[in-house]
């Protein structure tokens, strides 16, 4: 196997093959069966359909056997009425073909779509902690990619290989019907066919699995390189992210070229095989026909039934690949549907007083995050944060005011300790019911694809449009979004690409305003503004402290001379708090980092 290329963004390929744990059966596409089980008639209605068109085809030969021995009889309406017979077939067999297609096509399209939303449904729930171990592009390919494959099976593959099967059963049944000496001479290649789809189908599983996961690496890779597109082109690294998709495409070009060669080799000893035995059967038949043990009708009738035994064992073979490839697509989906979060919700939640006041207590709070676990993030933080109050945390980078805001959302639980809103562990609720309350504004505002004012509209869906408006002259927005092209109908495109990194911030702080949350969560909210538009978003900041909790994360400590308490925190510690005045009075950290901002002139630093 090639060597695992690493991403622009230091991600790994694929884990090698042997560290998964992986299905030795097609047997794991029984996955898929609860998502089947709801369209039971839909089902049974394909399959109806898949038994009569294999029973039609089961009973062509027996019509072309009549037509061949009538060819020289003198009842001319006999024969008429056997080819009659023989077009009446071929239609139900087009119409059955039809039906069955169209069922079964109805089938794969509606399991695969259950899929792609279950696990979307699932991944969009996932904590934090998830992220941090796989890529979001692989995620993606998984949803995309792989049900793909599982929608061919679902689709197509399984149901046409279930034709053959009939085929296969009914075709031999027939075959000893009609001549037991010359059935005895097919069966004996039976086992030599069997091996090669055996030996060979294994292979091909592990080869196809591996195949995906190149797919999926090389999906993540690119969608890291083009999301930080601005980055790798300011730093002139298109060169080495090039080669590093490159390198990934190639090495799942060669795997896939791995898994063909193997489906190639597969399809070439089964056909030869089996073609060859029809051709030693219609030799030894042929000198049957010559001595007078059977008819020109029967011998025709069973190179049918071969021919169609044949066809089926070599579809067989071709789809075996295509259910081998599923497989491991289903594996992989499975694997997102059934892995552990770090985070879920209680059983039995309770319910959260009402209304909301907003009292956030940390309990002697430990945390390390899963990616760095022998670094506290949160080192027995012990803090009460009273209703109404604004709080800011300062401290130099990587001191846990960030990891604050985090648990406080519940995106990670504690190692010990609790972390309680209006006096409930935030474990003991539902994370959809508390985080009603929470409105936050992250320090990398994330904006969508689509227009400014279904952007701030995020925050509240049901909001009018008046209200989405005044949200954003409260935070200091309305003015550039007015501006724009069609106002706040413009599209500031993938991730508010047309937008600064301070209209961004302010839009981000629009949405947050529109919720109306007792609690605010700022993370850096200012730190992308000018000067005069910070003034402008100070202001509202200071209306918006009314009536709710607020807590404020900055670097720059002119932003939180106001708050009614500043909560010094270094590596993972409340090392101090208490108001401005009062911290620059006792020394310490606070006193050194003002000491910097304000008398040094650094006040953006």
């Amino acid at each position: 196997m090639a060597r695992k290329p690493r991403s622009a963004g230091g991600a790994t390929a694929p884990v090698e093959s042997d560290e998964r744990e992986r299905s030795k059966k097609v047997s794991s596409l029984r996955s898929l069966w609860p998502f089947m089980a709801p369209y039971r008639m839909l089902i049974l209605a394909a399959i109806g359909a898949l038994m009569l068109t294999a029973a039609v085809s089961l009973t062509l030969p027996l019509a072309v056997r009549r037509v061949v021995d009538n060819f020289r009889g003198t009842n001319a309406e006999m024969l008429d009425q056997y080819v009659l017979a023989a077009l009446g077939i071929a239609l139900v067999l087009a119409l059955g073909t039809g039906l069955r297609y169209a069922l079964v096509t109805r089938l794969g399209e509606r399991v695969v779509a259950d899929i792609r939303m279950a696990v979307f449904n699932r991944v969009l729930s996932m904590s934090p902690a998830f992220y941090e171990k796989l890529m979001t592009g692989e995620v993606l390919s998984r949803i995309t990619t792989d049900t793909t494959l599982v929608q061919s099976v679902l689709g197509s593959s399984a149901s046409i290989a279930l034709r053959n099967i009939l085929i296969l059963v009914g075709g031999l049944a027939l075959m000893m019907a009609t001549s037991m000496k010359l059935s005895g001479l097919v069966l004996l290649l039976v086992p030599a066919v069997v091996v090669p789809i055996l030996v060979l189908g294994r292979r091909l599983r592990k080869i196809s699995r591996e195949n995906q996961d190149w797919i999926a690496a090389s999906s993540g890779n690119a969608s890291e390189a083009l999301n930080a597109v601005q980055t790798v082109q300011a730093f002139t690294h298109e060169g080495l992210s090039r080669a590093s998709f490159g390198e990934m495409t190639e090495t799942s070009y060669r795997v896939s070229l791995d898994r063909i060669r193997t489906r190639a080799w597969m399809t070439v000893i089964i056909i030869f095989l089996v073609f060859a035995g029809i051709v030693g059967v219609l030799w030894i038949g042929a000198n049957d026909v010559r001595t007078g043990v059977m008819t020109d009708g029967m011998l025709i009738q069973f190179v049918i039934y071969s021919v169609m035994v044949a066809g089926s064992v070599a579809a067989l073979s071709e789809i075996m690949g295509e259910l081998q490839r599923a497989a491991g697509a289903t594996e992989r989906l499975v694997e997102l549907l059934a892995i552990a979060d770090s985070v879920n919700d209680p059983a039995a939640p309770q319910a959260l007083p009402q209304p909301v006041r907003g009292e956030i207590v940390f309990d002697d709070v430990v945390f390390r995050y899963p990616s760095r676990p022998e670094t506290s993030a949160l080192d027995h933080v012990s803090l009460t944060i009273r209703p109404g109050e604004t709080v800011a945390f300062v401290g130099p980078s990587g001191a846990g005011k960030t990891t604050i805001l985090q648990m406080i959302l519940r995106f990670y639980d504690p190692e010990s300790g609790a972390v309680k809103l209006d006096g409930v562990a935030l474990t003991d609720l539902a994370r959809g019911d508390f985080r009603q309350s929470l409105a936050l504004v992250p320090q990398d505002p994330m904006i969508f694809a689509a227009s400014a004012r279904e952007n701030i509209r995020f925050g509240r869906p049901d909001a009018t449009d008046a209200e989405v408006e005044e949200a954003a002259r409260t935070a200091a927005a309305h003015d550039f979004i007015a501006a724009l092209p069609e106002g706040f109908d413009t599209y500031v495109g993938e991730r508010g690409v047309m937008l600064s990194g301070g209209q961004k911030q302010r839009i981000a702080l629009a949405r947050a305003i529109l919720r109306d949350a007792p609690v605010l969560l700022l993370d850096e909210a200012t730190s992308a503004l000018d000067a005069e538009s910070e003034r402008a978003v100070q202001q509202a900041i200071d209306e918006l402290r009314k009536g709710r909790t607020m807590l404020i994360v900055a670097h720059r400590l002119a932003t939180v001379k106001k708050a009614d308490r500043i909560v010094v925190l270094e590596a993972g510690r409340i090392v101090a708090q208490g108001s401005h005045d009062q911290l620059v009075a006792e020394g310490g950290l606070y006193a050194r980092l003002a000491r910097l901002q304000f008398t040094d002139g650094s006040a953006a630093a």
